[in-house]
């Protein structure tokens, strides 16, 4: 053997190739890897669903375009007028939130000059009688706390009876200095009758006010009153709906969430000033059933996405959920599908897919009961539903442990797929925080891959997961009940989220972001403008330009998270990368048997701050910034607490 001198110039050779050696590791050993041969089950469409719940302001006051409180007077109209009330519970949550607690409209004139009708109401149990003294001076209603913005035409109806001598009625819409906008209604009958009106205000007020009063003399009664920004489309805000088409969900899961377990689908259909309002049987506030069956299904068509209707196994009977399914799905031939034609939908809506009921494991569930009881009530629901409709897609309420193992046991020949839900409170820690939907989306996935293997026949029957309610969830209620702010931290999470079902694409078929607007959305509205959080941004990246065909990716750098999907030709590629550190990172890539091209695309969503927030109405903090990509040496320069996307074509 040769000896090697360690002179001097020698050491220092060694020393070099040393250092070259370990840098040449170290590159090699953080190079992606990328073999588009290895490919997991596809991605389903439906990971990128969402959830709208009759909760807070994500319809009322969020989607729906009523600008109006209590427009059917569920509260009776007081001299004693103190509507608005502190929560006291603070549920799940620290944050103060102002909701409805009684009545919203004043009285004016006197105290006695407003009386509550409630032996022939005109809808629920009570409408407003307005008493004129004939002295000249004013007596009706007034409803405060309204935005409007000059030169937007505001459209409205006024249910009405009463006798002439009150005539005209005044209908009038005035700001915070006392400039109006009036309509007057000169003719009136015994018998309630519809009046529309329209106002365009020369002026933008946040504290405007709808009045109706009169001069006359004797009495007339309101039955219902409704106003609405004419740009409406079929009821629904066209600003949100805006937002919708970009979100691109291809589902909805609606009415509820714990609201569904008290809810009776029967007071959302028919004429819709003549639906009784309800107080919310789940959470705070007035259920003006404005929206129903007929309303969402219009949303539906409108934002082209699939419904998903959940059904009440809570209160609700299995007779009620039969007739619900018929209403939906029958021909005009029975009862039910004749009276879906009568409110104006001859044709059956053909709803696919259905939640039997809605986290009934819970105490806090109206309904609750044991779960051996529950295993019964939920194969009695499945089969009368499937009585009625063969094709109905069924799933059944889970949630990792002893309650989805014995679903799991016993109900999984009267179900398709199995909910869970998953949320995330705030950590200290931003890393520790980002990575939690990851981890918690992973844990049920290796719950239900254990059922799958100690249940004997279960893994044949291929029963996959809906998480049908997944987010972070805390903070202070900004916007309304559970309306709470999202930060960038969240957005990285969200997207954390994403990576996650895809690379568990085999056993997840469905997942539905609640909820979609205000409460704990990914859009925040004002009563005149609206605008995405940072949650909704990565929700709309992935599902407009991410792939669908996951590629199995082996390597993994702490800090970074990783995901690669071909699209459904296998024409192009998609690489994510997720940076949940304030680091800048450089990420090679090398491709096996797959020629890529030197140009491309990039978004990236980016902040140096995790704590930056999007407001409604505001020039957005947080964007998806779109460009071009050199990828001449095959690497990504990834900036710290940022999502980065690419799209590349496949030669």
């Amino acid at each position: 053997m040769k000896k090697i001198n360690l002179n001097k110039p020698n050491l220092l050779i060694l020393i070099i190739i040393f250092i070259l050696s370990s840098c040449n590791s170290k590159i090699q050993e953080n190079t992606i890897m990328v073999d588009t041969g290895k490919t997991g089950e596809p991605i389903e469409e439906y990971i990128y669903g969402q959830f709208i719940e009759h909760l807070g302001k994500c319809i009322y006051g969020g989607i729906w375009a009523e600008m109006l409180d209590d427009r059917k007077f569920y509260y009776p109209v007081i001299a004693d007028f103190d509507p608005w009330a502190q929560d006291s519970d603070r549920f799940w949550n620290t944050g103060p939130y102002t909701y409805l607690n009684g009545s919203p409209w004043e009285i004016i004139g006197e105290e006695d000059a407003v009386k509550m009708d409630t032996k022939n109401p005109f809808s629920g149990e009570q409408s407003v009688q307005v008493i004129v003294p004939g002295d000249g001076s004013n007596a009706g209603i007034k409803q405060a706390r309204l935005a409007v913005v000059a030169n937007k035409k505001y459209t409205g109806s006024l249910i009405l009876s009463g006798n002439i001598g009150v005539l005209p009625v005044t209908v009038q819409l005035l700001n915070h200095t006392g400039e109006k906008i009036s309509v007057e209604i000169t003719e009136i009958t015994k018998e309630y009758k519809s009046y529309p009106f329209e106002f365009t205000p020369g002026f933008s007020c946040n504290e405007a006010t709808l009045e109706i009063l009169s001069t006359g003399k004797g009495q007339f009664k309101i039955g219902t009153v409704s106003l609405m920004p004419s740009d409406n489309i079929k009821g629904w805000r066209k600003d949100v709906i805006a937002l919708l088409k970009e979100l691109n969900s291809p589902i909805y899961r609606w009415p509820g969430g714990n609201f569904v377990s008290g809810y009776n689908w029967m007071d959302g259909i028919g004429e819709r000033d003549k639906r009784p309002p309800r107080k919310n049987p789940a959470w705070k506030g007035v259920e003006a059933n404005d929206v129903g069956i007929h309303e969402y299904m219009e949303l539906m068509e409108i934002i082209d996405s699939e419904p998903f209707i959940a059904v009440n196994t809570g209160l609700g009977t299995v007779e009620e959920v039969a007739r619900e399914i018929e209403y939906c799905n029958s021909t005009a031939n029975t009862d039910m599908g004749k009276l879906r034609a009568e409110n104006g939908h001859p044709e059956p809506y053909g709803i696919k897919w259905w939640a039997v009921g809605n986290e009934m494991f819970g105490n806090w569930q109206l309904g609750h009961m044991p779960l051996k009881d529950y295993v019964k009530k939920h194969n009695l629901m499945a089969k009368a539903i499937w009585d009625v409709d063969p094709n109905a897609k069924l799933i059944g309420v889970g949630a990792i442990g002893d309650w989805s193992e014995t679903m799991m046991e016993q109900c999984s020949d009267y179900m398709d797929f199995i909910s869970e839900h998953i949320y995330c409170r705030e950590l200290d820690d931003v890393t520790n925080h980002i990575a939690q939907l990851e981890n918690s989306i992973k844990n049920v996935a290796d719950a239900h891959r254990q059922y799958r293997e100690s249940i004997p026949g279960l893994a044949e029957k291929n029963i996959r997961i809906a998480m049908d309610e997944w987010n972070y969830w805390y903070g202070d209620y900004i916007y309304g009940e559970l309306g709470v702010r999202y930060h960038q931290k969240d957005a990285l999470g969200v997207a954390k989220g994403l990576h996650e079902y895809f690379r568990n694409s085999d056993i997840y078929f469905m997942a539905n972001y609640a909820q979609t607007v205000n409460v704990i959305g990914c859009i925040k509205t004002t009563p005149t403008t609206a605008g995405f959080a940072t949650t909704g941004l990565p929700l709309k990246l992935y599902r407009n330009e991410f792939g669908t065909i996951p590629v199995i990716i082996e390597n993994s750098i702490e800090g970074l998270d990783i995901s690669v999907a071909l699209t459904e030709e296998k024409n192009q590629l998609t690489i994510a990368v997720i940076n949940s550190t304030p680091e800048f990172a450089s990420l090679p890539f090398e491709f096996e048997n797959t020629k890529i091209t030197k140009m491309g695309k990039q978004w990236i969503i980016q902040h140096n701050d995790p704590q930056v927030y999007n407001e409604p109405g505001k020039d957005p903090k947080v964007v998806i910034a779109e460009s071009k990509l050199d990828f001449k040496n095959k690497t990504l320069e990834i900036p710290g607490y940022s999502i980065l996307m690419v799209n590349l074509e496949i030669n």
